[in-house]
C-alpha cells in the first residue's frame, strides 16, 4: 500500500493533495501499474505554481485630468490599486472608467469603475458582495401625479439592510434552482425573505420623466441583497481554497475559482441565479407600483453593472461598478443601458459603443472623490433643492447627497469624449427614495 511516507520518500510535499494522490496511487497499483507510471501520474496532479507578475499588464484609463487635490488623490489611489491588480497572473486586460474611485484598503483591490478580463478564472472579489448591482426602468403610459407614484413606491417596498416580515414569496422556479446549486443551497430562506426589498447606501428608487417624451418613468437600483452577499462569502471560500494550492503567494482578496472546473461551473451558474433573482426583484417592485397606481407600462428593461460576463473570446470580464456597453452582453440585452448619476441629476439612457480599448464598458454612475467618512469630515453638504427626496428610515444619509459624487455633467461629457456609450435620452428627476442613515434611526431596529 502506498501511504504518506511513500509519497514523502518519492519527493512529494505533504499538503491538501496527499489524500487524492494516495487514492490515485493505490488504485493504479491495484490495476497493475508500475511505480514509474504511478510516479508520473502523481507528478501531473501537482499544479505548477502561479506567481504574481513582476510588472503589471497595461490598462486603459478613461478618467478626467485631475485638477484639484481631491481629484489627484483619487486618481493616484485608483492607479496604485490598478497597477497592483494587473500583476495577478489570471488577468489579461484592464480598464478604468470615468467614475473610478478606490473600493478598499488592501493593495490591488479592484476599484469601483474598474474592469478586468481574466482567463479561466472567476474572481469573487472582483464583483464583491453586491452581486449583480443593477438598474431597472419602467416607463408608464399615463402621466400620473408623481408625488402619488412616489408615495406608492414607498408603500410597496422597504429600504435598508436585512429582510423583512413582509416578504413577498420567492418565485418557485428560482427557489428550485437555488436548492439545486451547491453554492446557493441553504440560502433559499434568505432569498425569500429579501425578495421585494431595496438596498441601503447608494441604492435608490428614482422617479422622473423622459426628456424625449415626457413619459413618467420609475428607476430602481439595487443588487441581490443578502442572498448575493452570502453567495459571495461562499465563492470567496472556494476561491481561497483553490488559489492556496495553485498560487499560494497571491493575496487572498485576489483569489479565484478555476472556471473550467466543477466549482467554476457551479459558481458561474450560481451567479446566473443571483442575476435572475435580482431581475425578478426589480420587476416585482415595479409591478407592485404599477398595480397600485393602475397605470400601463409601455417600456421596461434593465442592466447590471456589477457582475461577470463572458465574451466570445472566452475571457471573463469582471465589471466592478462598470456598465456593459456592447451588443449581446446578456441574453436579455435591450440595446440600451441606464447610467444613474446622483439623486438630483438625470439618469442617462445610453446605446452601446463597444469601445475595445475600454473593454466594452461605460461608467455605472458618477463615482466618489473620497470615502463616506472623509467626505463627512470635510464637508457640510446641503440637501438638494427642487426635488422630492426621501429617506426611508426618516434620517438623511448625508454621504449620499449629490455633493458626495463627481460632477454629473463631467461624467456625461467623459462618456462622450472617450466614446464609451451614446446617450440617447435621459430621465429627468422628480424625486427619489433612499434608505437613509439607518444605523441610528431605522424603524425596524426599534422595539
Amino acid at each position: 500500500m502506498i501511504d504518506g511516507n511513500t509519497l514523502i520518500a518519492w519527493g512529494f510535499k505533504p499538503g491538501k493533495l496527499f489524500k487524492p494522490m494516495m487514492e490515485t496511487a493505490n488504485a493504479m497499483r491495484s490495476g497493475g501499474a508500475t511505480d514509474d507510471a504511478i510516479f508520473a501520474a502523481l507528478q501531473s496532479m501537482v499544479p505548477v505554481e502561479m506567481t504574481m507578475r513582476t510588472n503589471g499588464k497595461p490598462f486603459s484609463v478613461a478618467m478626467a485630468v485631475p485638477e484639484t487635490q481631491h481629484e489627484r488623490d483619487n486618481a493616484e489611489a485608483v492607479m496604485r490599486h490598478m497597477d497592483a491588480l494587473m500583476r495577478v497572473p489570471t488577468i489579461e486586460a484592464g480598464a478604468v472608467m470615468p467614475d473610478a474611485c478606490p473600493a478598499g484598503m488592501q493593495e490591488g483591490t479592484i476599484p469601483v469603475g474598474g474592469v478586468v478580463a481574466t482567463r479561466d478564472a472567476i474572481h469573487p472579489g472582483f464583483h464583491s458582495a453586491d452581486i449583480c448591482c443593477s438598474v431597472a426602468i419602467s416607463v408608464f403610459d399615463r402621466n400620473d401625479d408623481p408625488k402619488h407614484v412616489l408615495d406608492m413606491v414607498q408603500n410597496v417596498t422597504h429600504f435598508g439592510p436585512g429582510g423583512r416580515k413582509s416578504a413577498w414569496g420567492l418565485p418557485t422556479p428560482l427557489a428550485g434552482r437555488i436548492v439545486a446549486n451547491r453554492f446557493t443551497a441553504g440560502l433559499e430562506g434568505t432569498a425569500d425573505h429579501h425578495f421585494g426589498t431595496q438596498g441601503d447606501g447608494n441604492h435608490f428608487a428614482f422617479l422622473g420623466h423622459l426628456k424625449s417624451s415626457g413619459k413618467l418613468a420609475l428607476v430602481t437600483h439595487h443588487g441581490s441583497r443578502g442572498f448575493g452577499a452570502q453567495l459571495y462569502k461562499r465563492g470567496m471560500a472556494a476561491a481561497r481554497r483553490h488559489t492556496s494550492i495553485v498560487a499560494p503567494k497571491v493575496p487572498s482578496h485576489q483569489a479565484w475559482i478555476k472556471a473550467d472546473s466543477d466549482d467554476g461551473r457551479a459558481y458561474w451558474e450560481a451567479l446566473q441565479i443571483a442575476r435572475d433573482w435580482t431581475k425578478a426583484n426589480h420587476f416585482a417592485i415595479h409591478q407592485r407600483v404599477q398595480q397600485a397606481i393602475g397605470n400601463k407600462v409601455v417600456d421596461r428593461w434593465w442592466n447590471e453593472h456589477n457582475f461577470v460576463f463572458q465574451k466570445s473570446d472566452g475571457l471573463f470580464y469582471h465589471g466592478k461598478g462598470a456598465t456593459p456597453s456592447w451588443s449581446g452582453f446578456s441574453p436579455d440585452d435591450s440595446g440600451l443601458t441606464l447610467i444613474p448619476l446622483n439623486m438630483a441629476a438625470p439618469v442617462l439612457i445610453a446605446k452601446h459603443r463597444d469601445n475595445k480599448q475600454a473593454l466594452g464598458f461605460a461608467p455605472h454612475g458618477a463615482g466618489r472623490l473620497m470615502g463616506r467618512k472623509a467626505f463627512l469630515r470635510q464637508y457640510q453638504p446641503a440637501l438638494p433643492v427642487g426635488i422630492d427626496y426621501r429617506f426611508y428610515c426618516g434620517k438623511p444619509d448625508l454621504s449620499e447627497l449629490p455633493d458626495a459624487y463627481k460632477p454629473a455633467d463631467q461624467i456625461k461629457a467623459l462618456i462622450g469624449s472617450f466614446e464609451l456609450a451614446d446617450v440617447v435620452d435621459e430621465v429627468l428627476p422628480y424625486g427619489s427614495i433612499m434608505a437613509g442613515d439607518w444605523e441610528q434611526d431605522a424603524p425596524w431596529r426599534k422595539k
